[in-house]
């Protein structure tokens, strides 16, 4: 088996909080807290987890859009936390992110020609600018749009069309990985059927890598080979798609599945509801971070934290009773 195209190792990521006259430190939030993962050549490994559970942070820290607290980050071979400068920005053409909100990441004062075409000038990637513009007008009709469209602003378009124009960018560099920072959940249900299928279609094309992050556990389903469950912090279980949604060992993986919709009205589920909020990030609780909200917690569980262990067919668990 090759090399996994993307290495985490003990990651975390804790923000300092200052305050009083001198600003001094007054407290840390724990948004990461020693996450540990690899990504697959040509995979989608999708992260899901309620919100402020680190999945976002985690993304960003992968890409350096953060800086880590701690843990190694390897991408191709290469250690991400020890480059800078040209090397970094090389680095970068083969990682790239699709953020949440298409509208908030466009410059609503260029076109879309221009804030695609940034990308060709920054990186040296056309000789000239009717180069630049036949690359620019190829990206929009890969993506589904017209070449034609390349002179419209960000605001003459859908939500739907915009986060094909987010996606256009991040393809214009030709890379091998690309973060989907939760890419559909401001759109459509329609619509978020689409962007998925054309997210498919781009990685089969390419052979693009993704992190994809996002809530909506049907979602991640669907176009996820395997799958992270996050909790505060840390990954609690890391399986493939069908082995998780089929056969969920971590109580909290299973107290969000039983949340999905079934659309068969036939089908019964048994809902599982959590008690009591999620503890804050400021002061997580020892041992495992669930235990306070976890229906069949022992007294071990309140003083050590699992280890996430390896079970059969690649299912990794973080729990003393899975």
């Amino acid at each position: 088996m090759s090399e996994p195209l993307l290495r985490v190792s003990g990651l975390k990521k804790h923000f300092t909080l200052k305050g009083g006259l001198l600003s001094r430190e007054i407290g840390r939030v724990h948004a990461v807290d020693g996450v540990s993962f690899v990504v697959n050549r040509g995979e989608t490994l999708g992260l899901v987890g309620e919100s402020g559970c680190g999945k976002s942070t985690t993304a960003r820290c992968v890409l350096r859009l953060l800086e880590p607290s701690e843990g190694e980050i390897t991408f191709d071979g290469h250690d991400v936390r020890s480059l800078s400068g040209d090397d970094l920005r090389a680095m970068r053409r083969n990682m790239q992110i699709v953020f949440q909100d298409p509208f908030a990441s466009l410059n609503p004062r260029m076109t879309v020609g221009a804030i695609l075409g940034e990308a060709f000038t920054i990186h040296e990637l056309a000789s000239s600018a009717s180069e630049r513009d036949d690359r620019v007008a190829s990206l929009l009709v890969k993506v589904g749009l017209k070449a034609e469209h390349m002179r419209r602003y960000p605001h003459e378009f859908s939500g739907g069309q915009r986060q094909r124009i987010v996606i256009a960018r991040a393809l214009a560099v030709e890379p091998k990985f690309i973060v989907c920072d939760e890419p559909v959940s401001a759109l459509d249900v329609s619509i978020q059927a689409q962007v998925i299928n054309l997210l498919e279609d781009l990685q089969a094309d390419l052979n693009l890598t993704y992190l994809f992050v996002a809530h909506d556990l049907s979602v991640v389903e669907h176009i996820s080979d395997r799958v992270a469950v996050m909790y505060l912090g840390r990954i609690v279980e890391l399986a493939d798609a069908s082995d998780l949604y089929r056969n969920p060992r971590h109580p909290y993986t299973q107290a969000l599945l039983s949340a999905v919709p079934v659309p068969d009205p036939k089908i019964k589920r048994k809902r599982i509801r959590l008690h009591g909020d999620v503890p804050s990030p400021m002061n997580p609780p020892r041992g495992c971070h669930f235990h306070t909200r976890c229906p069949i917690a022992e007294p071990r569980c309140r003083e050590v934290a699992p280890e996430l262990n390896q079970g059969n067919n690649g299912h990794f668990v973080a729990c003393h009773l899975a």
